[in-house]
């Protein structure tokens, strides 16, 4: 690829040399913040997303202050200012309005819109956005405008700017329809993963059983001699930890989940290997983790005591698919009340249960060995789209 003739240094770390034309002033010189306080009974709601801005989705919990929401013009740059949302931002091309946790950007006229879609979104970009901000718990850190409107920015001359947009739409286009197809593959494979469980945990693994209905839609019939109960008889819940943000460690003893992802280490643990955690709020609401270490899980996740076979529970709690019990608050949430309070079909006969657990630590572990595969190129397709967008929006290639 060709490099621009002569760089200087940019003075900012997550920058570095720059091309030596290009301009370096704060984000507040090239945007503005939109404040306009609107009701989403005038402006539709949208949602805010890692692959950028949409009309609210069915899936997500609804505010229930539609009054107080954000506007959002057509051309705005819109970004979640909250660390467990890190990535969802996008220009829109839509008039509406977001919830009060994200900051909506005006780009002045010196900025060709659809180029922040590469560089905001840039994963140098991120980092320094989110390095910017502040809180108390690890996962929930937030960055302000008045953080954000700091952040050094170099920025090339318009044309520049939408050539660089052309280059990249072509190039991310390629990538974008490769990591689909592997994504695709591991849709289909989930979906047969989750079908196996459900038909194994509701059905029991003898075709000749004598069957009687449930009456729990989710369950449909069941074998005779199992029990239609409530999860509260084979579960205890409490909830994770808060953990500070210095507490929060790139290496360390023990992972730290926020409600179903890894988001770090720590030198502690509150949850023990071979127990069960459960996202309860956020992007991870119903999420189900099994630990194979000691851990933390911060307070976005309920921790869970079984009085069963814990991979058995495991599998059911699968098959439950919690994410349903989600009330509607500004994000999804889950009460342990409502988790203890499910219908769930169970067979008391331990040596049954030792059996199920058998054949689906049997049949599982081929598709999730096939899984990881396709998760693996998909990081590497990831990972190759973010070097092109970094290359170019620092000015490390040139395409004009």
């Amino acid at each position: 690829m060709n490099t621009y003739p002569k760089y200087k240094d940019s003075g900012e770390q997550w920058l570095g040399q720059i091309p030596e034309h290009w301009e370096i002033g704060r984000l507040a010189n090239y945007f503005s913040e939109r404040r306009e306080k609107v009701s989403d009974t005038i402006f539709a709601p949208l949602s805010v997303t890692k692959n950028g801005i949409f009309p609210q989705l069915d899936n997500v919990a609804k505010s229930n202050d539609g009054e107080n929401r954000k506007g959002v013009r057509k051309g705005d740059f819109v970004i979640n200012s909250r660390s467990d949302r890190k990535g969802s931002s996008g220009v829109s091309n839509l008039d509406g309005s977001v919830s009060l946790i994200n900051i909506v950007l005006k780009t002045r006229k010196t900025i060709f819109p659809p180029y922040c879609n590469y560089f905001l979104k840039s994963q140098s970009f991120i980092d320094e956005f989110y390095r910017n901000g502040r809180g108390i718990v690890a996962d929930l850190w937030t960055t302000r405008y008045s953080e954000m409107k700091l952040i050094k920015l170099a920025v090339p001359p318009f044309a520049e700017q939408e050539a660089m947009v052309a280059y990249l739409d072509e190039q991310t286009g390629i990538i974008d329809a490769a990591i689909a197809r592997e994504q695709k593959m591991i849709d289909l494979l989930e979906e047969r993963k989750q079908i196996i469980i459900q038909q194994a945990v509701t059905k029991g693994l003898n075709p000749n059983a004598t069957m009687k209905d449930s009456g729990v839609e989710w369950i449909g019939e069941m074998p005779e001699h199992w029990d239609l109960t409530r999860l509260k008889f084979f579960l205890s819940l409490k909830s994770g930890d808060a953990i500070r943000q210095e507490q929060l460690k790139d290496v360390g003893d023990y992972p730290v989940y926020g409600g179903g992802a890894k988001i770090g280490y720590t030198n502690n643990y509150n949850a023990k290997k071979d127990e069960i955690i459960i996202g309860r709020v956020g992007a991870k609401c119903g999420c189900v983790t099994l630990l194979n270490e000691d851990s933390w899980a911060t307070d976005n996740a309920l921790i869970v005591k079984s009085n069963i076979d814990v991979r058995y529970l495991y599998y059911l709690l699968i098959a439950c698919d919690l994410n349903k019990l989600n009330v509607s608050n500004a994000q999804p949430l889950i009460t342990g009340s409502k988790i203890k309070n499910f219908h769930i079909p169970i067979t008391r006969n331990k040596v049954e249960q030792n059996e199920i657990v058998a054949f689906l630590d049997e049949h599982l572990v081929k598709i999730d060995n096939t899984i990881s595969c396709f998760e693996r190129l998909i990081a590497l397709l990831q990972e190759r789209k973010q070097i092109i967008i970094n290359e170019v929006v620092t000015g490390k290639i040139k395409v004009l």
